[in-house]
C-alpha cells in the first residue's frame, strides 16, 4: 500500500458516495436503491480486505496513521508570578485532531464491520416502506461504526459514537415492529445515559492526562488535548511531570489515584451500558425483539462490540492498575452475563428471546477472558467479539426468515420445518452448533482461549462460568430442534426455502464462521502481536501492584 493513502478515511467515508448517488434517486425506485446501497458497502469491505492482507503482522502498535490538526479553540490567557519574581504568560487553548489508526485489536472488528453490514444489507430485503430513507440512515451507521473503531481522539470516538445513536433509533422506531417507539426509545435512554457518563470521564482525562505544554521564550501555550498518544505518554511516561513544576502554571486538575478509580468505573459503566452488563441489560431485550432482521444483525454483531471494545481500549488500557485490582470483579460480572443469561435463554418461548438472552451470556465469556489479564485470555476475548458477531448476525437472519414465511418466531408455534424449508433448517443447525461451542467451528476456540486464559489466574471463576458451556448447549438444543426437526404443530408445507438473496449472505457468514472454527491463525496472526503486548503491559502493571 503505498505511503499516506488514507486507507482508514477512505474506509470510514465511502459510504458516503453512497448517500449521495441515492439522494438522486426517486424514492419509488426501490430496485435501484437497493442495488446501490449494497453496492456502497462493498466498496468499504473490499478496503477492509486489502487493509487487511496489507496489515504488518509483527508490529504491535498502531498502523495506517492518519491525523491532521481539525479543532483549535482559544481559552483563556494568564499571567502567573514564578518564585525570581518574573512574570510569565500562558496561553490555554483546547485542540482535538482528526486522528485514526488501527492495531491488531480494531483491525478484525473493522472487517467484522465491514463484512456483516454487507449481509445486513442483503437481509434488508424484508423492508417494505421508506426504502430510500432506510439505506441512508443505514449507510450513516456504517460510517459511524468505522469511526469508533479508528479514531484516536476522544473527541473523535465520541463524535463517531453518538453517529451510531441517532440512526439506530430511528431503524428501530420507524422500521421495526409492534412495540418498536417502546424499544426505540429505550434504546435511546439507556446509551444516551452511557454516553453522558462517557463524556464527562473524558472531559476529565482531557483536562488531566491530556495536558501538554509548548514553552516559547517567556512564553507557554498550554494545550488540552483528547489524543490518545499524548494521554498514553502523560499516565504511563511522563505522569504529573507538568505539576509542581515552579517554571510553568500548575494542571488545574491533578489526576489523583481516587480520581483514576472514579474513572475507571464510569468508564466501566459507560460502556456496560453498551455490552450490556447485567443489570444494564434490559434496554437490549427490546430492541433484539422489535427491531427489524437486518438491524439486530448490525446491533448483536457490531454495536454490542463496540462497548467491549471501549471498555479494553479506554478501561483496561488507560487505567490497568485499577482493572488489574478489580480482576475477580470482573470476573464475577463475566460469570453473572453468563449464567443469568443463559438460565433466562432457556426458559424463553420467543426464539428472538432466546438469542437475545444468549448475546448476554457470550459478552460474559468476553469479560472473562478481560478479567484473566493475561495474552491467552484477552485473545479470547477478543475472538469471541468476532465470533459471536458472525453466529449472532447468522442466527438473527436466519430467524427474520423463519418470521417472514410463518409471521411467527414462537417456538411453540413452530416445529417440523425442516420438511418444508430443508436449507434454512441446516444452516439454522450449523449456527446452533457453532453458539454452544462444537469443536471446528468459530465458538469453540474463542470460549476455549478465554476459559484458558482465566483457568491460569482464577480457577474458581472459570469452573463456575464453564457451567454457562453446558447451558448453553441445552438452550440452543431446545431452540433449534423444536423449530426445525420438532412435531410439526402448524401447517408450512406450502412455504419457500431460501431465496438467493438470502442464501448469499446465510452461506458467507457460515463460511467465516468454518474457516475460522478450523484455521483460527486467520485472526489470531494479525491480533496476537497486539495482544502480547497487551500481556506483557499489564502482566509489569500487576506486578507493580502486587508488591
Amino acid at each position: 500500500m503505498p505511503a499516506n493513502f488514507p486507507i482508514l478515511s477512505l474506509i470510514a467515508f465511502s459510504p458516503l458516495l453512497g448517500i449521495l448517488v441515492l439522494a438522486f434517486i426517486p424514492k419509488n425506485n426501490g430496485r435501484w436503491i437497493k442495488i446501490v446501497a449494497i453496492i456502497a458497502t462493498l466498496i468499504p469491505l473490499l478496503l477492509s480486505a486489502w487493509l487487511y492482507a496489507d496489515f504488518n503482522r509483527q508490529y504491535e502498535g498502531m498502523q495506517y496513521k492518519e491525523q491532521t490538526d481539525w479543532i483549535h479553540i482559544p481559552l483563556n490567557r494568564e499571567t502567573f508570578a514564578n518564585p525570581d519574581g518574573s512574570n510569565q504568560l500562558a496561553d490555554f487553548y483546547y485542540e482535538a485532531k482528526y486522528s485514526m489508526a488501527v492495531d491488531g485489536l480494531s483491525l478484525p472488528l473493522v472487517f467484522l464491520t465491514a463484512f456483516v453490514s454487507v449481509m445486513a444489507a442483503l437481509a434488508s430485503v424484508y423492508i417494505k416502506k421508506r426504502w430510500k430513507t432506510y439505506y441512508i440512515m443505514f449507510l450513516l451507521l456504517e460510517i459511524g461504526m468505522f469511526g469508533v473503531f479508528m479514531a484516536q481522539d476522544l473527541a473523535l470516538f465520541f463524535i463517531f459514537f453518538e453517529v451510531t445513536l441517532i440512526p439506530m433509533f430511528f431503524l428501530i422506531g420507524i422500521w421495526g415492529y409492534m412495540n418498536r417507539e417502546k424499544a426505540a426509545n429505550s434504546f435511546l435512554i439507556y446509551n444516551g445515559l452511557g454516553s453522558a457518563i462517557m463524556l464527562v470521564a473524558f472531559i476529565i482525562l482531557i483536562s488531566t492526562a491530556g495536558f501538554n505544554q509548548v514553552v516559547n521564550g517567556n512564553e507557554v501555550s498550554i494545550y488540552y488535548s483528547g489524543d490518545l498518544e499524548t494521554i498514553i505518554h502523560n499516565l504511563f511516561q511522563n505522569a504529573n511531570a507538568y505539576v509542581n513544576q515552579t517554571d510553568i502554571p500548575d494542571n488545574p486538575f491533578l489526576l489523583t489515584e481516587g480520581m483514576k478509580w472514579t474513572l475507571f468505573i464510569m468508564l466501566l459503566v459507560a460502556f456496560g451500558i453498551k455490552l450490556p452488563l447485567f443489570p444494564f441489560h434490559t434496554w437490549m431485550l427490546k430492541v433484539h425483539t422489535e427491531a427489524p432482521t437486518s438491524i439486530v444483525m448490525i446491533h448483536s454483531g457490531i454495536l454490542l462490540k463496540m462497548g467491549a471494545y471501549g471498555l479494553i481500549r479506554f478501561g483496561v488500557l488507560l487505567f490497568p492498575g485499577q482493572a488489574v485490582q478489580w480482576a475477580t470483579v470482573l470476573g464475577v460480572l463475566g460469570v453473572i452475563n453468563i449464567l443469568y443469561g443463559a438460565v433466562l435463554a432457556f426458559v424463553q418461548k420467543d426464539f428472538k428471546l432466546v438469542l437475545a438472552y444468549s448475546s448476554i451470556s457470550h459478552m460474559g465469556i468476553v469479560l472473562l477472558g478481560i478479567a484473566s489479564f493475561n495474552a491467552i485470555g484477552i485473545e479470547g476475548a477478543i475472538f469471541q467479539l468476532v465470533s459471536h458477531g458472525l453466529i449472532s448476525a447468522l442466527m438473527f437472519l436466519l430467524v427474520g426468515a423463519i418470521y417472514e414465511r410463518t409471521q411467527t418466531s414462537m417456538i411453540g408455534d413452530l416445529g417440523g420445518l425442516a420438511s418444508s424449508v430443508p436449507f434454512i433448517s441446516g444452516i439454522l443447525l450449523t449456527a446452533g452448533m457453532a453458539s454452544l461451542g462444537l469443536p471446528g467451528l468459530s465458538g469453540f476456540i474463542s470460549e476455549f482461549l478465554a476459559f484458558l486464559g482465566l483457568f491460569k489466574s482464577a480457577k474458581v471463576i472459570a469452573i463456575v462460568g464453564a457451567l454457562g458451556i453446558i447451558f448453553t448447549a441445552v438452550y440452543v438444543l431446545r431452540g433449534v430442534l423444536g423449530i426445525t426437526y420438532g412435531p410439526a404443530r402448524n401447517s408450512f408445507s406450502g412455504i419457500r426455502d431460501a431465496r438467493l438473496i438470502e442464501a448469499v449472505p446465510m452461506v458467507a457468514l457460515v463460511a467465516f464462521i468454518v474457516v475460522l472454527g478450523i484455521y483460527p491463525y486467520v485472526l489470531s496472526n494479525p491480533l496476537h502481536p497486539t495482544v502480547s503486548g497487551f500481556d506483557q503491559f499489564l502482566q509489569s502493571i500487576a506486578t507493580k501492584v502486587g508488591g
